[in-house]
């Protein structure tokens, strides 16, 4: 079996972007529903495949930053977003 990172890697930007459609739309393009894990793993690799592969400011929930009105009043810029992934052995 693959790593996570080498099925990452071997994403698309057409899959990249069925794999976007599906989340927002809640189905697979055949039209099936995806289910709650589905959609979660659909999330974590959109993610991850973003980080590699697109500016900060593309990526989705990108806040922007100073000018946002929740960071007003914040003085911790730092936080970090944190993927889980699971492993089957």
């Amino acid at each position: 079996m693959t790593s996570y990172v080498e099925m990452i890697e071997k994403i698309t930007p057409e899959i990249y972007q069925n794999l976007k459609q599906s989340v927002e739309l809640g189905k697979w393009p055949n039209g099936k529903p995806l289910t709650a894990e589905q959609r979660e793993t659909c999330l974590q690799a959109i993610i991850a495949w973003e980080l590699k592969h697109l500016p900060e400011e593309e990526r989705t929930g990108f806040i922007d930053g100073p000018g946002c009105q929740s960071h007003k009043d914040d003085d911790h810029h730092d936080e970090k977003i944190i993927i889980k992934t699971k492993t089957t052995h």
